[in-house]
């Protein structure tokens, strides 16, 4: 049984951890009109960052419903926003409201929505359900008295400031943007890490953009790509062929870790990452991929087992671009011989019965069956080089 001391001096120690936290927390609390938000925004001292902006998600409908609450004084959520090292706001929440409130005065730009939404383009609202008489109405419809009372709304406004920690503004955003509306992990990563370091992070969205990449996961849905799939895919290579000994089984929770390792802030605990040399093997990894299969690069076997099928299966993904990691040097893309030898061992493996049961079906999303189909592409394209 702990004595009453001790569970005394154990609370002291929580204590003193917790104020020590909170010791590197800087906050401040303002209120801003919506139309000074506006301002900052146009002026570049409101910073919504591209990745972030895509995951404006609300419907006309809801952006309506939203202006009407600001017309009829009812109060909002506060926006929260991070201090950068020249003063300027980083918005890290709130951005369905800002966007909404930004497209109806025409300086929102969304081209991910359907349809896509260009500066100048002024919502009109609707679906309105307490004044009706606001459907088919925008800004300019609204008259002087209406406009001003709608610039004039307010919001709170929680700012952390810049001399706050960095793991401690990552981790504020990451909890605030863990409810509401649901992000893709991607997503959520794309707009977390950055506030640790954004570098790793522009990297992976910059060759997201390869064009021999693009094609060989041509066959992924809009969906996928609007979610930033595409851009996980880039970070589980990188995390399985430097970080695999370190997976067990959840991978969402892996690739995390193995970004947040990338972009530790601080030097020390950082993970090493050679972005001249990693990048050039990437382009020479999908290089290969594109000259042999194309679109097919991590295509299935059909039902037959005598062919492909055009869709992208994720543990072929794995597989093959880890799996040819051994003789990549070995390789040189331009050399025909060398890729039809690859074409022909690429699409062997895939119709083998034995690499059809290491990726399907159930279970396989764990060490052992990584390991296995791995070693199964490793295996047989050193045989051929």
């Amino acid at each position: 049984m702990i004595s009453s001391n001790t569970q005394g001096q154990n609370v002291v120690e929580l204590i003193k951890a917790v104020e020590a936290q909170i010791e590197r927390v800087h906050t401040q609390s303002l209120d801003i009109s919506f139309n000074e938000l506006l301002d900052m925004y146009k002026n570049g001292e409101l910073d919504i960052n591209p990745e972030y902006q895509r995951l404006f998600r609300w419907s006309e409908g809801a952006r309506s419903r939203f202006i009407e609450s600001l017309l009829l004084e009812m109060p909002v959520p506060p926006i929260y926003v991070i201090e950068n090292s020249d003063g300027k706001y980083i918005l890290i929440d709130g951005l369905q409201r800002l966007s909404s409130y930004l497209h109806f005065r025409g300086e929102l730009v969304a081209e991910h929505l359907d349809p896509p939404v260009n500066r100048d383009d002024k919502l009109f609202l609707s679906e309105c359900d307490i004044v009706e008489e606001l459907n088919g109405k925008s800004f300019d419809d609204l008259g002087t008295a209406l406009q001003i009372r709608l610039k004039r709304a307010f919001v709170r406004v929680e700012v952390v400031r810049k001399a706050s920690n960095p793991k401690f503004k990552y981790h504020m955003f990451k909890r605030l943007n863990t409810g509401g509306l649901i992000l893709t992990d991607q997503q959520l990563r794309n707009c977390t890490i950055r506030l640790l370091d954004p570098k790793f992070n522009d990297f992976i969205i910059e060759i997201s953009k390869d064009n021999m990449f693009c094609e060989c996961i041509e066959s992924l849905n809009h969906e996928k790509f609007l979610g930033s799939y595409d851009q996980e895919l880039i970070l589980r290579f990188f995390a399985l062929k430097n970080y695999r000994d370190n997976f067990s089984h959840d991978v969402r929770d892996f690739l995390t870790e193995y970004m947040e390792l990338v972009s530790e802030p601080e030097i020390e605990k950082r993970l090493s990452f050679d972005y001249e040399n990693e990048k050039a093997i990437f382009l020479k990894t999908f290089s290969v991929f594109q000259k042999t299969l194309g679109e097919l690069a991590f295509a299935p076997a059909n039902k037959f087992r005598n062919s492909l099928m055009r869709s992208f299966a994720v543990y072929h993904f794995e597989a093959f671009t880890i799996g040819l990691q051994s003789v990549l040097e070995r390789i040189d893309p331009e050399n025909g011989d060398i890729i039809r030898k690859l074409k022909d061992v690429f699409t062997s493996i895939k119709l083998d019965d034995e690499f059809i049961k290491l990726t399907t079906g159930g279970g396989k999303n764990s060490r052992g069956p990584l390991r296995d189909r791995i070693e199964f592409v490793k295996t047989r394209v050193e045989d051929v080089l």
